[in-house]
């Protein structure tokens, strides 16, 4: 990478280790008070947990089950500057919450529990909990269960593309000047006296080794944070614990859900059914983990416990494994509280700094990624004995600097998208997905429309493709249909029919060899293979 070389032994203000949701967040706040930061991912940025999720940007509603009342309160107004930062890649979506007899929640404690849910989150009017009989509530969602169902309580979430949040995240901070770099690799720490000053990465494509200094590193790796702990000369005061978390996709077809469903398990737990376009999703579950960290194994026992939960909530849907289309699983990295089950475990933030000044941040929801930066940058900002304020409350994620709201400019793009050559079906995904970029899209239509006719790939992926590779660091297939473009888990027959194709566009573009192009189709029909049933 022509860029790693180029910043060399540079030396920054903040080095962040971790290109998911956290670290995005922190490079973001970093960069916009005034300090020169750099940010290493050893995978592609979101390769981890922050594009395995169950992709809500949502309030926290189960955690007043644990009296967490503080935690509400702090995601639930995240989730307001979230949305109105990004309203391109977070969608309202009106979650039913079913009530039964002896189930977990009566209609006194869900109405109780929902309005206090609204007065802590700050809810706007319009999304502010309703109260549903028993009737309408099976003339919304006809497919559960009808035996001792008692009502429902009707309240807003936030649905998101938890990926593309973090890149929309991470370009905001290139654009404000911060340095990304995506398969680079923190295999050491570089030392003045017993003082973290930079780190050593190793370039994963290259194999090639670089020096970066700076006065503040941060260790915001998600899963691997205990990893980068180990490189540091300082003993550890606290641990993670893994826990692990599968969803399951289901064609629409098959599971006709018409609306997001919260709902009790037969071991008293909450999980998400979810649809979205033309599938359905479900998860998720919560169980120990202590295997390999960059791809998590879905065993049986995952499977069974999602279908079992389904079945039971959905009694005519008779799902059954064959009915998986696809499937994802995600690793959380919670601050380890002895003698208790995963889901018992808070899912708080925690910042550790150790003697040699690494700081290192764990815990946290993807909603509050936003407050966890901003409590991590005003503790270097205090060190730094200076008053820079926190900017990221009213700073638009890249795409999200819209003028006029969503909806309209939804509708003016789809008709523009028509003098680019698309359909208006099109032209909306493509104001959807990208917000204000969207003209960088019509743009590249411009440049490279001609090419097109070199490969064997639809009009609209191929634009895409040229974008993923120019605007968000894309390098491998993968990097594309996972995280630049959500396929492989909810459109996999997409992935199948064109990953090929994404590899020859790919391969020009990026100058690729016979053998890299080989070895990447190879990854990605592996891939494929992973999450398919």
């Amino acid at each position: 990478m022509e860029n790693l070389r180029n910043y060399h032994k540079r030396k920054f203000d903040v080095i962040v280790i971790g290109g998911g949701i956290t670290g995005a967040g922190i490079a973001l706040d970093a960069v916009t008070r005034g300090f020169k930061t750099a940010l290493f991912e050893m995978q592609d940025f979101a390769a981890g947990t922050s594009s395995r999720s169950t992709k809500l940007v949502h309030g926290g509603l189960r955690y007043l089950k644990q009296f967490e009342v503080k935690m509400v309160s702090e995601v639930g107004k995240e989730r307001a500057i979230v949305y109105k930062n990004g309203p391109h890649v977070t969608t309202p979506e009106w979650m039913m919450l079913p009530i039964y007899k002896k189930g977990t929640f009566g209609k006194f404690s869900t109405s109780l529990g929902l309005y206090i849910y609204d007065y802590l989150a700050s809810v706007q009017k319009k999304e502010r909990r309703r109260m549903l009989t028993k009737e309408k509530t099976l003339s919304i969602e006809p497919l559960l269960k009808n035996d001792n169902l008692l009502g429902s309580g009707y309240y807003v979430e936030y649905r998101t593309d938890d990926a593309r949040l973090t890149i929309e995240v991470l370009k905001a901070a290139a654009k404000h000047g911060a340095f990304l770099s995506n398969y680079t690799k923190v295999t050491e720490l570089i030392y003045e006296g017993n003082k973290v000053m930079g780190v050593k990465v190793k370039d994963q494509l290259k194999g090639t080794t670089y020096e970066y200094l700076a006065k503040h590193v941060v260790n915001a790796s998600g899963p691997w944070v205990d990893d980068v702990r180990v490189l540091d000369s300082n003993n550890r005061s606290k641990s993670l614990l893994l826990t692990k978390g599968v969803h399951i996709v289901i064609d629409r077809k098959r599971f006709p859900l018409n609306n997001a469903i919260y709902f009790d398990t037969h071991d008293k737990r909450m999980i998400f059914a979810i649809p979205r376009d033309n599938k359905t999703y479900v998860g998720t579950t919560d169980t120990f983990y202590d295997d390999g960290k960059e791809n998590p194994r879905i065993i049986d026992d995952d499977i069974n416990y999602l279908l079992i939960a389904i079945n039971e909530m959905f009694p005519s849907v008779l799902l059954q494994r064959k009915d998986i289309e696809s499937s994802w699983s995600g690793l959380r990295p919670l601050i380890q509280e002895e003698g208790k089950a995963p889901s018992q475990i808070s899912r708080k933030d925690e910042i550790w700094e150790s003697s040699s000044g690494l700081i290192s941040i764990a815990g946290g929801k993807l909603t509050g990624y936003r407050k966890m930066a901003e409590q991590i940058v005003d503790r270097i900002i205090r060190k730094e004995k200076v008053t820079n304020a926190c900017m990221t409350r009213n700073t638009p994620i890249s795409g999200g600097d819209l003028e006029g709201d969503f909806t309209q400019f939804i509708s003016k793009n789809k008709l523009k998208a028509r003098r680019y050559g698309f359909s208006l079906e099109e032209g909306e995904r493509l104001a959807r997905l990208y917000g204000s970029n969207v003209n960088t899209i019509f743009q590249l239509t411009d440049l490279y429309k001609k090419d097109h006719k070199n490969f064997n790939i639809p009009f609209d992926l191929f634009i895409q493709v040229l974008y993923s590779i120019k605007y968000e660091m894309a390098v491998k297939p993968s990097d594309i249909f996972v995280r630049r473009l959500g396929t492989l888990y909810f459109n996999i027959e997409k992935c199948r029919k064109y990953h090929h194709a994404i590899a020859e566009v790919m391969g020009y573009y990026l100058g690729w060899t016979e053998y890299d192009k080989e070895r990447y189709v190879n990854e990605s029909e592996n891939l494929i293979l992973d999450v398919s049933f």
